[in-house]
């Protein structure tokens, strides 16, 4: 499998909606995107790009083609988690998570749960 690129705001958010539908053409993604709809030849020209990176594959129906993903999403969450933690937070969960918790993203009981989480895998 080739190296996986980092993805644009854009391009994030039309994977997202890939992941979602699973297979799809231009006109069923543009109908998941909030208003005002972008036009299709941008969202065309955006999930073409998304091909070329090696996010997405599609079958083609004549002159159309429908789109689905090859990157699944864990795939990506796993290489946008790991440039989080390497890029930000020295390779350290730890540094992560204090500073999740001091910015307030976490509250008392998400941390009781991640303990708990933490303690499953322990006596794993």
């Amino acid at each position: 499998m080739n190296e996986i690129k980092e993805l644009t705001r854009a391009e994030e958010q039309l994977m997202q909606i890939l992941w979602h539908l699973k297979k799809g053409f231009v006109k069923d993604v543009i109908d998941e995107l909030p208003e005002p709809k972008p036009a299709y030849n941008t969202v065309s020209t955006i999930i073409r790009i998304l091909e070329t990176k090696g996010f997405v594959g599609h079958d083609a129906f004549g002159k159309s083609h429908q789109y689905f993903p090859i990157i699944s999403k864990d795939q990506y969450q796993n290489f946008a988690t790991e440039k989080l933690l390497n890029g930000y937070f020295d390779n350290s969960v730890q540094h992560m998570f204090s500073y999740f918790v001091s910015k307030e993203k976490i509250d008392l009981r998400e941390a009781d749960e991640i303990m708990k989480l933490i303690e499953k895998f322990k006596s794993k």
